[in-house]
């Protein structure tokens, strides 16, 4: 398999997806301490990183090619996800505006892991229409996304962070 085939393409940007959940984990804990939220998004990121562990393994595995007791991710993965963009909402402000990534190292790094997170959602699909992939991936990368989302808006929250809106026509006001 070349090293730029769309498969390799995915399970490398899933690779690169838990390395920075790996960065977010560190800076959590030296950032933080050991507060109650601090070890709440461990448990997450923890679960997160071994569930992605199993994404790659599943998609660096060729069509056709599974082996007995393979990782899989299941529906209630999913439901996991969704369960905490909800826990994770119910303390939030509706959004008005877009968010700017920034604000503390924790969320800011957040906010880099969702956008590589997009990315291997849409490597994903592109695979997905030349060899068949899992939808249950696909469904867990997104929601994940959405996931990382809420835990930056959470974090930015519960450590007292600022957020950052986007403020439309910023150009035209400043003039």
């Amino acid at each position: 398999m070349w090293k730029d085939s769309l498969r390799v393409e995915a399970y490398g940007t899933v690779d690169e997806l838990n390395s920075s959940i790996g960065v977010v984990r560190v800076l959590n804990s030296e950032t933080r301490g050991h507060n109650k939220q601090a070890g709440q998004l461990e448990d997450e990121l923890r679960w997160v990183q071994n569930k992605l562990f199993d994404v790659g393994s599943i998609l660096a595995t060729a069509p056709g090619q599974t082996f007995k007791n393979m990782p899989q991710v299941m529906a209630s993965d999913v439901t996991r996800l969704e369960k905490t963009i909800d826990r994770c909402q119910k303390t939030l402000e509706p959004l008005k505006e877009f968010i700017l990534p920034g604000g503390g190292k924790v969320s800011s790094f957040l906010h880099q892991a969702r956008t590589i997170c997009r990315r291997a959602e849409r490597l994903c699909v592109a695979l997905s229409k030349t060899e068949p992939v899992d939808p249950q991936i696909i469904k867990f990368i997104n929601r994940l996304s959405d996931t990382l989302f809420v835990l930056a808006r959470w974090v930015a929250k519960t450590q007292g962070e600022p957020e950052f809106l986007w403020e439309r026509n910023v150009a035209k006001k400043s003039t």
